[in-house]
C-alpha cells in the first residue's frame, strides 16, 4: 500500500472511492456547481475538485467507467489518461459523448475511474541490432486472428 496525498480544491469535492473491496479502480466524481450537458458528439473537460501528490515511480491512470460506457456511451477521450508524479494541478476528466443523446452531468456524478500504477524509469540504449524473436517484425494482424 502506498500513500497518496490529496488536496480538496473545492469544499464539496468528493474523494476517490473504491466501490468494492477488490476494485482496482477508484471512482472519480465531478465537482461542477451547476449541471453540465454533454451534447452528443461533443467533448467536455469536467473538474473533480481534487489534486494529488503522487509518489515518484507511480502514475495515476484515468479510465472510463464501464456503466457510463454501456448505458450512456460516455468515455474518456484520451483513455487511459496519465497523471504524472510531478503534476500538482486539478484533476480534470476529458469526457466524450459517443451516443446519440445528450448526457447530464449533475454535481458529484461518478464520471471516471482512476488506477494507481507503478512504472519504471528506463535508460534507452542505442544499438544497431535487436534481440531476435519468433514474432520478429510481425504486427497489425500478422497472426490472422
Amino acid at each position: 500500500m502506498i500513500d497518496i496525498k490529496i488536496s480538496k480544491l473545492a469544499p464539496d469535492a468528493k474523494l476517490p472511492l473504491q466501490m468494492t473491496a477488490h476494485s482496482a479502480g477508484y471512482d472519480l466524481f465531478s465537482s461542477n456547481s451547476e449541471d453540465i450537458i454533454l451534447k452528443s458528439g461533443n467533448v467536455q473537460l469536467v473538474p473533480t475538485g481534487i489534486a494529488f501528490s503522487i509518489p515518484e515511480g507511480y502514475e495515476v491512470q484515468i479510465r472510463p467507467r464501464s456503466g457510463l460506457a454501456i448505458n450512456h456511451q460516455i468515455g474518456v477521450l484520451n483513455s487511459p489518461g496519465t497523471i504524472d508524479a510531478d503534476y500538482r494541478g486539478e484533476i480534470k476528466i476529458i469526457l466524450f459523448n459517443f451516443g446519440k443523446d445528450d448526457f447530464l452531468i449533475k454535481p458529484k456524478t461518478r464520471i471516471a475511474q482512476m488506477v494507481v500504477a507503478k512504472h519504471e524509469i528506463v535508460n534507452f540504449v542505442i544499438t544497431d541490432e535487436l534481440d531476435e524473436t519468433d514474432r520478429g517484425k510481425g504486427g497489425f494482424g500478422h497472426t490472422s486472428l
